[in-house]
């Protein structure tokens, strides 16, 4: 069964949906979401599977996904935190720092048009990543990872650039 993405206007209101590869060829705006799992001075990032229809092999946020037509943004960031990093929600509680909207266009014909939402939580612990998501996945300190960012862009997602600094300032608000 093919997903389906909720498409969206400038202020994400709901405009329909569009099943994922379609809305990506088309470059579509749709609703979409990147988590980011602190452990103190630590960030969970994950390195893109090289398999994933664009951006493989680059380094990303702990996860990141779109919601189903239907379900809750809040259910659909827990149960991807779950799918992708084996985190369970109840260990890392989610809030939203921000949001933005983003465009790039990939190899293939590929364009992600993203309102893309930004949630920041606390965990410590193990986790356990998904091999057709991620390659490798692994804590960083944020200072670090912020200045490599800066230095070596091309090694990272497009939204993770962007997305970055919003968790990071979401970050002094407290978790």
């Amino acid at each position: 069964m093919s997903e389906m993405l909720v498409l969206v206007d400038l202020n994400d209101c709901r405009t329909g949906i569009c099943e994922k590869l379609e809305t990506h060829r088309k470059g579509l705006l749709h609703r979409a979401f990147s988590l980011f799992v602190f452990d103190g001075d630590m960030l969970l990032i994950q390195k893109r599977a090289a398999g994933k229809y664009h951006s493989g092999g680059l380094w990303a946020n702990s996860c990141c996904s779109h919601p189903r037509d239907g379900e809750k943004l809040e259910d659909a960031i827990y149960r991807r935190l779950k799918e992708e990093t084996g985190i369970d929600g109840e260990s890392c509680r989610m809030r939203e720092a921000g949001s933005f909207v983003y465009r790039a266009e990939f190899h293939g014909g590929m364009t992600e048009y993203e309102y893309d939402h930004v949630f920041i939580g606390e965990y410590h612990g193990e986790f356990s990543r998904n091999p057709e998501e991620a390659e490798e996945m692994k804590f960083v300190k944020v200072e670090e990872i912020a200045e490599d960012v800066e230095k070596n862009p091309s090694k990272y997602a497009p939204w993770f650039i962007t997305a970055l600094p919003i968790a990071i300032a979401g970050r002094k608000d407290g978790i």
